[in-house]
């Protein structure tokens, strides 16, 4: 079951002189602001839907008693919106979790949450189920874990309400199926109650589970990472509904995420949670103007931006999050934050009000000369120099050409019937690609899930004839004949890097074998293989005395880390890195970022790169190629394409990437795009993106007829305004652009 709503929480730590004060004599604290309908200063304790006391959550482990949460203390005002952001490890799912009672018997859960003022920790898993989305509801990460997949999407609405309603009848059960469906902008709501959980996409399945969430019109929901598995354009979508949901119903929402942007757009009120507690709770400007924890400063100094051009190196936390089995006697952060002192190491800090800023708490020692402005940003994280390029000075047009990409095309059979299969169709995965790296260049390949990125990928790294066209690496055509030698020399110049590290990681091998197996091919010797690891574990920043160590050893982090060097283990010229940051925290992310950007810098190595994170795109890339349905429909360098987007597509996508800055969230303006994805398994005669495209509904017929009728080549349109190599696929593409600088007008 699932729910959500707006929500201030005050969080606390564990000890008495942590706690803030009851509402009651905060009133008259904090500025007046409109929540649920009246300022906060009248706020009274009658609108604390929630209030959690000394929340403390133990699980037992071999390693010892796992402190998950320790001591969070607040209280949920109806209205107002909570993000709960952290690496991961963190505490903030498990708070959560305890909220709603669904942790296992292995979790002790001590302290107090009270509902109403009726406390929830006395209650039995069938006294909760009565709470249970009529009262808290919970949004998943992962649709699934909410929906059925053996029941139709009606059904398990109905279940919803009747749960809660049993005297509803059937016929109400289905018009206010009907009427959820509508407001979480599901179009045909009648005709997909009958669909089930796999015939959606999951943009879709998490709009069912919205649905499902504010059927009963609960006080409180809690959303856990509702939009990390979402693309740009459908994240969007799926915050709109939820601010929509929120407006309908007027709860409580906690929102909990790892992503920055997110949290500036819908956060009232952040509490930054590290080691199982806050240390840092503020309104969500002064989160982001000016932090005051090092390790809020870290957060934010890791996190690449889609708004602005590169001007500096992120800046990744050192070090690793501490294991909560074996926590240090003084600040849990003390060994990753460049100010400790001695105090650091001796005595954990409490979270008390930072001096001068009555809605600011921290959990620092040094907040004080912080908040003087005696230590900044660039004291607490110093930004070290990118390695100098080998091409540095060279134009691109005097690099080799490391791959070139022409008209190449990809299907695969739909099969349909029984036991004798038969095919029915085909899917269109990849559809006229053409496309070129040259040496030391990263090009990124962008677009929705489905739009063909990895398959391109797979397609290059299968060092065979494609299906339609030609790929040409380092000038040979993979299409020619070659002797094994010749195909195997080949192979050693391309390499790939996964998104899930352990797709090329043995969990049953050492690294030290792993890492060997590709230099034994090569026929190394033991002397040269134990001189190359030791280089290798180097080069991406690793102790090379962990060789010994098996993977799951590692973080996630120092896993990836290990791919790459698994990959650079054959002195490659092209690396094809396929969503490589995706699954990590920003901390870490930006510390694999730089890696690669060194590595760059250092060997000369290309990188073919795909991502759906468009502020890494920014970030790490030469030049960027956008995807749509298995076509390229805008490519150029990528500070051109960002601050000149010319097709209504990559319009779109920009424009749903979320800042991490509030005050430039609220005042963006958002191309939200209305529809599906057109299925692949069409072949589509116009342009593929006219059924979604704002601009074709402001075209006069006759263009419209254009449009559908011919589908448009990539061509250079707005003369005197973009680079020469700035290309887009669209019959409109000067009247996009000119639209797009009015404002959508």
């Amino acid at each position: 079951m699932t729910m959500f709503r707006k929500t201030s929480l005050h969080i606390m730590a564990s000890k008495p002189d942590d706690a803030m004060p009851p509402v009651a004599e905060r009133k008259g604290r904090f500025p007046a602001m409109r929540v649920g309908g009246m300022p906060t200063s009248q706020l009274s304790a009658e609108d604390v839907v929630l209030s959690v006391r000394d929340l403390r959550v133990d699980f037992a482990s071999e390693a010892g008693t796992v402190h998950a949460v320790r001591g969070v203390n607040f209280d949920l005002q109806r209205g107002r919106t909570l993000g709960i952001v952290g690496e991961s490890g963190s505490g903030k799912s498990v708070t959560s979790m305890s909220i709603m009672g669904l942790l296992d018997s292995n979790a002790k859960v001590h302290g107090s949450i009270r509902y109403h003022g009726d406390e929830l920790l006395d209650k039995s898993d069938v006294e909760m189920s009565a709470i249970r989305g009529r009262g808290i509801a919970m949004v998943f990460q992962d649709p699934l874990s909410a929906l059925t997949p053996v029941f139709s999407i009606g059904d398990q609405i109905k279940e919803a309400l009747q749960i809660h309603n049993p005297h509803m009848g059937e016929r109400a059960i289905h018009e206010r199926s009907v009427e959820l469906l509508g407001l979480v902008g599901i179009a045909h709501a009648e005709e997909r109650l009958k669909s089930f959980p796999h015939e959606f996409s999951g943009g879709m399945r998490q709009r069912v589970v919205i649905a499902m969430a504010i059927a009963n019109d609960p006080d409180v929901i809690i959303a856990d990472e509702p939009t990390t598995a979402l693309d740009v354009t459908i994240q969007a979508q799926v915050l709109d509904v939820l601010r929509k949901a929120q407006k309908e119903t007027g709860a409580a929402l906690i929102f909990i995420t790892h992503d920055l942007g997110v949290i500036a757009g819908v956060a009232d009120d952040i509490v930054v949670m590290y080691a199982g507690r806050a240390v840092e709770h503020a309104p969500v400007d002064d989160i982001f103007s000016h932090p005051v924890m090092p390790y809020t400063m870290g957060l934010l100094g890791a996190v690449p931006r889609s708004d602005r051009e590169k001007t500096s190196r992120l800046v990744p936390i050192p070090g690793s999050t501490v294991n909560l089995a074996d926590l240090p006697q003084g600040c849990p952060f003390e060994p990753r934050c460049p100010l400790a002192t001695d105090i650091c190491r001796t005595s954990e800090p409490s979270l008390k009000p930072v001096g001068g800023r009555g809605e600011q708490w921290a959990a620092c020692h040094l907040s004080d000369a912080i908040v003087d402005g005696k230590l900044t940003f660039s004291d607490v994280y110093r930004v070290g120099n990118p390695t100098v390029s080998k091409f540095a000075g060279v134009s691109r047009d005097k690099r080799a050409i490391v791959l070139n990409v022409t008209h190449m095309k990809k299907t695969f059979p739909l099969t349909g019937g029984g036991f004798l299969r038969r095919r029915i169709g085909e899917v269109h995965a990849v559809d006229d690609v053409t496309l070129d790296v040259r040496e030391g260049e990263t090009v990124a390949l962008v677009g929705e899930s489905g739009s063909g990125k990895s398959t391109t990928l797979l397609e290059i790294m299968n060092l065979r004839p494609p299906q339609s066209g030609s790929i040409e690496l380092f000038g040979q055509d993979v299409g020619a004949r070659m002797s094994p030698r010749e195909r195997r020399e080949l192979h050693e110049h391309v390499q790939y890097v996964f998104q899930d590290p352990m797709s090329s990681l043995d969990p049953r091998l050492p690294i030290y074998d792993t890492l060997a197996e590709p230099l034994k091919v090569l026929r190394m010797d033991k002397v040269q293989i134990n001189r190359r690891i030791n280089e290798l574990m180097r080069l991406v920043e690793l102790n090379p005395d962990q060789v010994d160590r098996f993977p799951a050893q590692f973080s996630g982090g120092q896993r990836q880390r290990v791919a790459i060097a698994r990959a650079l283990a054959v002195n490659p010229k092209l690396i094809l890195l396929d969503e490589p940051v995706s699954a990590l925290d920003v901390s870490i992310q930006a510390g694999v970022i730089n890696l690669l950007e060194d590595l760059q810098n250092r060997l000369g190595v290309a990188y073919l790169f795909v991502a759906h994170n468009l502020s890494v795109i920014r970030h790490i890339s030469t030049r960027v190629a956008v995807m749509y349905l298995g076509r390229i429909v805008e490519s150029g360098e990528t500070q051109e394409v960002f601050a000149r987007p010319q097709h209504p597509y990559t319009q779109a996508l920009l424009s749903a990437v979320p800042v991490p800055d509030p005050a430039v969230e609220r005042d963006r303006r958002r191309i939200v795009l209305q529809g599906e994805l057109p299925s692949p398994t069409e072949k589509l005669v116009g342009c593929p993106f006219a059924s979604r495209c704002p601009l074709y509904a402001v075209l006069t017929p006759q263009q419209q007829s254009l449009c559908t009728s011919q589908a448009p080549r990539l061509k250079h349109w707005v003369v005197g305004e973009s680079a020469a190599d700035h290309v887009s696929a669209c019959h409109f593409s000067d009247m996009s652009y000119r639209r797009a600088l009015n404002g959508g007008e």
